[in-house]
C-alpha cells in the first residue's frame, strides 16, 4: 500500500509517500480500506518531531479515519465486512490501509459522505470526553470555547448548541468569528481586538462561563479562572500558547473552580471504546434528527498531505482539513 512517512523531522516537506505492507489486523481488530483521513494539529507535531506515537503505534502520522472495513481479525463482534465506519486511531492514518481495534470503530453517519465522517472521530471523541463528560456540560449553562474556528472548536458550537447550552467562542478573525455564529455559536469575540475576559463577562451579566475549553494554554488558564463562574469547571486539551501558566489560587478556591486536563491518544482501548459507546448512543442520532454536519475548509490528496499540514500550520482554516485516499 502508499502510505505517508515523516523522514525525519522537519517542515511540511518532510512528509514523503512510501511503500508499505498492508497491515494485518490483530485479535479484535479490523482492517479498513481508506477513503478518507483526517489533519489534526497532533500530526503536525509529530511531524515536527515534538509528539511522538505511543509505545506499539504506527509512525505513520494520522489518528482518524474512515473507509470500508475489508478483513476481520480473530474475535471481533459488531463490526462487519463491507461495514462503511469511521475509526478514531493512534497513528497510520496517512495510508491506504489502517489496522485497529473495531471497539474503536464507529458506523460512519448514512447522512455524511466518507470524507465527511473521516473529520469526525477525533474532534467527537475529544469534545464529548472533556466538555461533557469531565466538565459535565448540562443544558442551559454557558461553554466558552477557545479556538471556535478550528475542528475541535467547530464541533463544540455543535454539540454545545445540540445539548442546549448557551455557546461563546474566541477567534482570532472576523472571517473566523463570523464563521462561529453562522455555525450557530451565541457570541463571538476577536481575541486580537478585545479582552476575552472582559467579553466573556459582559456577555453574561458578570457571572461568567459555567464551562471553558481551552486548548491553548500559557497565559489562557489563568485569565480562564477570571472569566468562568463560581462552580465552574475548566477543560484544558492542549499547550499550542505554552505549557506553563500562573493562577490566582484565590480565584480558584474562591470560586470553588474546577480545572481538568486530558489527552486523548495515549489512553487504552478500553477508555476509547467507552467513550464510542457514549458517542454511538448519545450523539451518532443527531446526525438524523438535527442534521449534524462537521465543517470541512479543505481536501487535500494524500499524496500532497505537506500542502494539508502547510494549512494547518497557517491558521487560516475554518473546521477541518481532510486528506482523500
Amino acid at each position: 500500500m502508499i502510505a505517508v512517512e515523516i523522514s525525519e523531522p522537519g517542515p511540511p516537506e518532510v512528509l514523503r509517500a512510501a511503500q508499505r505492507n498492508v497491515p494485518d489486523p490483530a485479535v479484535g481488530e479490523v482492517l479498513i480500506r481508506v477513503v478518507a483521513a483526517g489533519v489534526n494539529r497532533a500530526d503536525v507535531l509529530q511531524r515536527r518531531g515534538l509528539y511522538p506515537p505511543p509505545a506499539g503505534a504506527s509512525d505513520i502520522p494520522g489518528l482518524e479515519v474512515a473507509g470500508e472495513v475489508v478483513r476481520l481479525g480473530p474475535n471481533v463482534r459488531g463490526v462487519a465486512a463491507g461495514d462503511r465506519v469511521c475509526a478514531l486511531l493512534t497513528g497510520g492514518g496517512y495510508a491506504q490501509y489502517v489496522a485497529v481495534a473495531a471497539v474503536q470503530c464507529l458506523p460512519a453517519p448514512q447522512q455524511l459522505t466518507l470524507e465527511e465522517a473521516a473529520a469526525l472521530p477525533e474532534a467527537f471523541f475529544t469534545v464529548w470526553l472533556n466538555v461533557f463528560e469531565r466538565a459535565r456540560l448540562r443544558e442551559g449553562e454557558t461553554l466558552l470555547v477557545h479556538g471556535g474556528a478550528s475542528g475541535i472548536g467547530t464541533t463544540a458550537i455543535l454539540l454545545g448548541k445540540a445539548f442546549g447550552a448557551r455557546v461563546l467562542v474566541t477567534a482570532g478573525s472576523a472571517a473566523k468569528c463570523a464563521a462561529c455564529l453562522e455555525l450557530g455559536a451565541d457570541e463571538a469575540f476577536n481575541y486580537r481586538e478585545v479582552d476575552f475576559v472582559e467579553a466573556t463577562l459582559r456577555a453574561t451579566g458578570g457571572k461568567g462561563a459555567d464551562v471553558i475549553l481551552d486548548m491553548v494554554g500559557g497565559d489562557y488558564p489563568g485569565r480562564d479562572l477570571a472569566a468562568a463562574r463560581v462552580e465552574g469547571r475548566i477543560a484544558v486539551i492542549a499547550t499550542q500558547g505554552g505549557a506553563r501558566a500562573q493562577i490566582d489560587l484565590g480565584l480558584l478556591l474562591g470560586k470553588r473552580l474546577t480545572i481538568s486536563g486530558s489527552t486523548l491518544r495515549p489512553q487504552p482501548v478500553e477508555s476509547k471504546a467507552r467513550l464510542a459507546t457514549a458517542l454511538s448512543e448519545k450523539v451518532w442520532p443527531l446526525f438524523s434528527s438535527r442534521g449534524l454536519k462537521p465543517v470541512i475548509h479543505a481536501r487535500f490528496p494524500l499524496a500532497d498531505a505537506a500542502g494539508a499540514h502547510r494549512l494547518m500550520e497557517s491558521d487560516l482554516h475554518i473546521g477541518k482539513i481532510i486528506l482523500t485516499v
